[in-house]
């Protein structure tokens, strides 16, 4: 079973994983925690990048690694696996949890929200409020992703378009489990992490 590595939103705090990964361990699976705190201050996207791959070879996880990015931490997540890959960690899939997709050229979050959902407002129920810079500043470059195979997690009926455009690109897709339940949560990734 790889290990799921659990990429927190950048307008979250890392506890949304907290309960998560606890289910997930207890459930016999590894999972680790990334904690990014410190991408307060521009370039937003490159820090959250640095401190999540800082993170994961601070834990030195034993690979394979499925890295699972939730909310806008889904546009970043090919460049964590990129510094992965760099440090020779084998990536063996992506899953991505009501989150918008990398995509190239897209430059900024706002523009990819308009994008995938122009009726959707990414900022709305932020537990770290952003400045409108966040959502302007350049997004790294998507370049040959994915290079591993995906899965789409929907928790709410706001990434329903997002889910769409997942399943369009082959991926697999699970919709409408309750986002707010752990052991729910660790159940969907661990079957979605399986079908990779």
């Amino acid at each position: 079973m790889p290990c799921l590595v659990l990429l927190h939103s950048p307008l979250d705090t890392p506890r949304r994983w907290e309960s998560v990964a606890e289910e997930l361990r207890r459930r016999g699976g590894r999972a680790l925690r990334a904690e990014v705190t410190d991408d307060d201050q521009p370039p937003y996207a490159a820090r959250y990048v640095a401190r999540a791959s800082l993170e994961i070879a601070n834990a030195a996880p034993e690979p394979p690694l499925v890295l699972v990015a939730d909310g806008a931490a889904g546009p970043l997540v090919p460049h964590v696996g990129a510094a992965q890959r760099a440090a020779h960690r084998h990536v063996s899939g992506y899953l991505l949890v009501d989150a918008l997709l990398p995509q190239p050229g897209t430059p900024t979050r706002e523009e990819l929200l308009a994008a995938q959902d122009p009726d959707g407002d990414d900022r709305s129920g932020a537990e770290r409020p952003r400045p409108r810079e966040f959502f302007t500043d350049p997004l790294p470059m998507v370049q040959d992703w994915p290079d591993a195979p995906c899965g789409y997690l929907a928790t709410v009926p706001s990434s329903t378009p997002c889910a769409r455009l997942a399943r369009l690109r082959g991926w697999s897709v699970s919709e409408g489990a309750d986002g707010s339940d752990p052991a729910v949560l660790a159940r969907e990734l661990e079957e979605l992490a399986a079908g990779l």
